[in-house]
């Protein structure tokens, strides 16, 4: 049995399910809402690449090491994003959770704090997860201010460490959250998700 299993995680009105290749149309689409693939801090595919991008997550499912969610609207069903468990250790009861990316048109919105909401109690309520992680590119400055807002504690920087897709090096920030540590930040999320309701 797999340490990640299928299943529908949604709240909010945000939907995650598994990714497969029925989703490509909808996340080409939201690939092209702001041409996201051009920022070269990111793992955002071209439009017409998606369903390469979707094959090779479904690789690294098959293999363990992934699960890939579509995040998707979850009255109309429209493809908003994907994002990922990754890095699976099951020996040590940790994910990170990393390859999140959303249409321009919903970033900065409740999608990307009500998924990671869905992602994180998933991750430390059903899979009984000691540590969650993040990574980041050193530049992405908006990730790492996304990943400190979570709650998430820095936990330093790996130099040289990958290639992004202009063929530079970059270096990684790496971030965590124990589970102890998770029952505060849920509540400042929660905190924070209902004053969005509200402005």
């Amino acid at each position: 049995m797999a340490f990640v299993e299928p299943t529908i995680l949604r709240d909010r009105n945000v939907r995650l399910e598994p990714l497969g290749l029925e989703h490509a149309p909808g996340l080409a689409a939201a690939a092209a809402d702001g041409e996201l693939w051009k920022l070269r801090i990111t793992s955002v595919p071209e439009p017409q690449d998606t369903r390469a991008y979707i094959e090779t997550a479904l690789e690294g499912r098959a293999q363990g090491h992934r699960f890939a969610f579509a995040v998707l609207d979850d009255a109309s069903g429209q493809v908003l994003g994907t994002t990922s468990y990754h890095d699976i250790v099951p020996a040590v009861r940790r994910v990170e959770i990393g390859w999140t990316w959303y249409r321009q048109s919903v970033q900065r919105t409740h999608v990307n704090t009500t998924a990671k909401l869905l992602m994180m109690g998933h991750a430390f309520g059903t899979l009984g997860c000691h540590v969650v992680g993040w990574r980041t590119d050193n530049f992405n400055f908006a990730s790492q201010r996304a990943i400190e807002r979570l709650g998430a504690r820095k936990d330093g920087v790996i130099r040289g460490h990958a290639l992004r897709r202009d063929g530079t090096i970059r270096d990684t920030v790496m971030y965590s959250m124990r589970s102890g540590e998770w029952p505060e930040a849920r509540a400042q999320l929660l905190y924070l998700l209902q004053r969005h309701a509200q402005d």
